[in-house]
């Protein structure tokens, strides 16, 4: 399909389309914050790495549990993996988890003063931290330009236009990169999570009636 897309009789170039849907879904959503509960940088590193096929409701609850028995990075990082698999196990993949969990604390106690480092390349670095989880704390913990691909950013920027046939979440992140202005990364993939969980659905068909986007979408996929 053609990159730009028809508004009336004119047509919108991907970044256009871009700059409208980032409107139109501030308008929608006022408030774009992380559906995973955390109140440390540390504990939103734990959520994002239990959130790996597993929904975030059930990591904000899972987590309480964890918390309470070991309350800090020193803590988490002295841990048996054993007994953390035992607690995070409802997430789903428990024994990695686990590991990827006990083995990040681990470098954050002994390379970093129990510290989130504020740098993407060094986040890489950590166990079972990947481009998503990294730019999420990027965004969401220091503010910083990011663009979260999780399953819900890729699905709607395909059905919507602003990428074509792209399911690779670093080539969708490398695309969305060239046409989102950096400042407003962060929270308009928030707000894409809101909107694919409440009208543009990934199991049922999409509420396309009640869509604030419905003028300007592609539809592709539907």
């Amino acid at each position: 399909m053609n990159t730009s897309f028809m508004k009336g009789f004119y047509k919108m170039t991907k970044e256009e389309l871009a700059l409208e849907v980032i409107d139109r879904l501030k308008k929608e959503y006022p408030l774009a914050d992380c559906t995973l509960d955390y109140d440390e940088a540390w504990k939103l590193l734990v959520s994002v790495r239990l959130a790996a096929q597993c929904t975030d409701a059930r990591v904000n609850v899972v987590v309480e549990d964890l918390y309470v028995k070991y309350p800090d990075v020193n803590a988490l990082a002295e841990a048996p993996v054993e007994e953390v698999e035992k607690i995070v196990r409802p997430c789903g993949l428990g024994k990695s988890k686990a590991r990827d969990i006990c083995a990040c604390m681990k470098i954050l106690k002994e390379e970093y003063q129990g510290k989130v480092p504020d740098d993407f390349q060094a986040l890489l670095k950590l166990p079972g931290v990947g481009r998503k989880s990294a730019n999420l704390i990027m965004g969401d913990v220091f503010g910083k330009p990011a663009i979260v691909t999780d399953t819900h950013c890729i699905r709607l920027v395909n059905r919507i236009g602003l990428v074509e046939n792209i399911k690779e979440p670093k080539k969708v992140e490398m695309e969305l990169w060239k046409i989102i202005p950096p400042e407003e990364g962060s929270d308009f993939c928030h707000r894409l999570v809101y909107h694919g969980r409440e009208i543009c659905t990934a199991r049922t068909t999409p509420h396309c009636e009640s869509c604030c986007l419905a003028d300007i979408c592609e539809k592709n996929g539907i």
